[in-house]
C-alpha cells in the first residue's frame, strides 16, 4: 500500500539548510511529521505498542476513503482519509488477560464483530493520515491495557484522632460560650 511510514522522505530541509546553501533567517527547517515523538512503526510496518506487545501489519486492515476538510480542488476526488481496524478478538500476539481487559475497557469503542476502528483524516497527505491513524491506536490499546494501581485503605493515625478530638472539643466549647445567657 505505497510507501510504509519508515520509507518517508522530506527533502534537503530536513537538516536545516537549502539545497543552495543559503541559511539566512527566512529558511526554516521542515521538520517530519514524526518530530518530536519515536516512530511507532517498525522497518516490516508492524505497529509498536509497547515493547511487550507489537501488532503485526497483517492483523491490520487500513483503508483509504474519502475525506472532507482541506485539500483544494482535489478534495473530493482523493482519498486520503485512513480507517484502521484490528481485530482484538482473533488477535494472536494477546494473551488471554490483555484481550480479557482490552474487551472490556474498549468495549464502547468495538464493533458486533469485536474490531477497534481508528479513523485519521485532517491531514492532506494518505501517509500522514496514515501514521496518526496508526498512533491513535497504539495510544489508545497502550492506555487500556494499562492495570490501575490497587488502592491501599489507610487508617488514621492515633495522633490525628486526637487531633481531631480536640479541635471538635474546641470548636463545642467556642460555640457554649456564644450562646446567650440568662440573668443571673
Amino acid at each position: 500500500m505505497g510507501l510504509e511510514v519508515s520509507e518517508i522522505r522530506h527533502g534537503p530541509n530536513v537538516t536545516g539548510g537549502n539545497p543552495n546553501g543559503n541559511d539566512g533567517p527566512r529558511h526554516r527547517a521542515r521538520l517530519p511529521p514524526t518530530a518530536g515523538h519515536a516512530s511507532i512503526v517498525r522497518m516490516d510496518g508492524d505497529l509498536v505498542v509497547s515493547p511487550a506487545l507489537v501488532i503485526p501489519l497483517g492483523e491490520l486492515e487500513i483503508r483509504a476513503t474519502r475525506s472532507a476538510g482541506p485539500g483544494g480542488q482535489h478534495v473530493n476526488t482523493s482519498s486520503t482519509r485512513i480507517e484502521v481496524f484490528w481485530d482484538v478478538a482473533a488477535s494472536l500476539v494477546l494473551t488471554d488477560q490483555q484481550r480479557a481487559r482490552l474487551l472490556a475497557r474498549l468495549a464502547t469503542r468495538l464493533d458486533t464483530g469485536g474490531r477497534i476502528r481508528v479513523v485519521a483524516g485532517a491531514r492532506r497527505s494518505q501517509l500522514q493520515n496514515r501514521e496518526a491513524a496508526l498512533e491513535r491506536l497504539a495510544e489508545l490499546v497502550a492506555a487500556a491495557l494499562v492495570v490501575p494501581k490497587r488502592r491501599k485503605p489507610t487508617k488514621p493515625t492515633r495522633a490525628s484522632k486526637e487531633r481531631r478530638l480536640t479541635a471538635k472539643r474546641q470548636r463545642g466549647a467556642r460555640k457554649r460560650d456564644r450562646r446567650h445567657q440568662g440573668e443571673e
